[in-house]
């Protein structure tokens, strides 16, 4: 059985009286986003250890177990070792720890006792010998919870049960470059935690890899971001957002001005959006419509494009073009191939339109995708054909 331990000991540093788990992070609380990683990694208990409680802890402890997992505060390692499944492996968290999902993942196997080290020195970091660092993130049986269950009340839970993990004999797993650029670090400080917030933020929207979605629609999603979790911008406005543009576009396309299939873009950069702040809340359903609702605001506005171009010119021409795209596009994805950066996409394929609709040249366009779908998907099967 997978656990998590998270530590929640320490105050701001710029906040007196604030508890530094408890500061904002990505439109939650630094405690429910640690909570998020690990219900993501597979635990099915999480322990908080805390020396005091807050109504601010209570809350964010309360808003963390609605994912289904039983959250319980403790508040010493014999109350933590009453409390966790004798037979569970925990995944310990820093207090003040950012970090990514690839990070915590990497220790939610089965084995012995781990550590993420790193040679960075940093104050916020203890470091374990002369050449590394304590990362933040170890795993360790509960076994060795109840080793130190017995010391004095005095003694620091995190740093105590750390050098019994390094004692142990833990494995040393070196903190990833990507994890730093990521974001990872423990942040005590609030202006200091927003920053990192906007790394993850950025990170999670480099997981999109065709060329449209990297290069345009991920540019605009990390520049908004940040702007939407300051202001408190609720995903659904931003679902709502894209959904009204995407159906605006078909709208105007259906009403015989082809321009409008432009409208489709931000409405598209909106459901991106809308799509990584999910992904930061490990809303993943929600993450997954978002990416589905792109592909059919895609699709919808091409047909639309089909249609009213086979309507001007009288002849199929028009609407075959655009049903070679989508169902060439709908096949190619059942393969479930590895992308490639210059295969198309769904939003691909719009940024591939737009501007050939705006220009008048629909059929131009219409056949420009057409065939960028037909290699995408050549090169799809391709790549899932077995070689000799």
């Amino acid at each position: 059985m997978l656990a998590g331990l998270i530590f929640a000991t320490e105050d701001a540093g710029d906040r007196p009286g604030v508890l530094a788990a408890t500061l904002p992070f990505g439109g939650m609380t630094l405690l429910e986003y640690q909570a998020r990683l690990l219900v993501a990694a597979g635990a099915g208990q999480i322990l908080v250890a805390v020396t005091r409680v807050t109504p601010a802890l209570l809350g964010a402890v309360s808003r963390a177990g609605k994912r289904g997992v039983p959250i319980d505060v403790v508040r010493s390692a014999a109350e933590a070792a009453g409390k966790a499944h004798p037979l569970a492996s925990f995944i310990v968290i820093a207090d003040g720890l950012v970090t990514t999902d690839d990070v915590v993942e990497r220790l939610s196997g089965e084995g012995r006792d781990a550590l993420m080290v790193t040679q960075e020195p940093s104050a916020s970091l203890e470091r374990l010998d002369a050449r590394n660092c304590w990362a933040g993130v170890a795993r360790t049986p509960a076994k060795r919870i109840g080793d130190i269950a017995a010391f004095p009340a005095d003694y620091d839970f995190q740093s105590t049960l750390l050098r019994a993990i390094v004692q142990a004999g833990a494995e040393q797993i070196a903190l990833p470059a990507s994890a730093v650029r990521a974001g990872h670090g423990v942040e005590r400080e609030g202006a200091a935690l927003a920053s990192r917030s906007n790394a993850v933020l950025a990170a999670l929207t480099e997981r999109r890899t065709s060329w449209a979605d990297r290069h345009v629609f991920t540019r605009i999603a990390r520049w908004v971001l940040p702007k939407v979790v300051e202001k408190a911008v609720p995903g659904w406005l931003l679902t709502l957002g894209g959904l009204a543009l995407g159906a605006g576009a078909v709208t105007l396309v259906a009403l015989g001005w082809p321009w409008g299939a432009g409208v489709a873009l931000p409405g598209v950069a909106a459901l991106a959006t809308g799509a990584a702040l999910a992904a930061l809340r490990g809303e993943e359903r929600r993450a997954g419509a978002q990416e589905a609702m792109i592909a059919i605001a895609a699709a919808a506005v091409i047909l639309a494009l089909g249609i009213l171009e086979s309507r001007t010119d009288a002849t199929l021409d028009g609407a075959i073009l655009a049903l070679v795209c989508v169902t060439a596009t709908a096949i190619g994805e059942r393969t479930q191939a590895r992308i490639r950066r210059w295969w198309g996409s769904p939003a691909g394929y719009l940024l591939t339109v737009a501007p050939f609709a705006v220009a008048g040249r629909v059929s131009w366009g219409l056949a420009a995708v057409a065939i960028y779908a037909f290699v995408t998907l050549a090169a799809a099967v391709e790549s899932r054909r077995e070689k000799p």
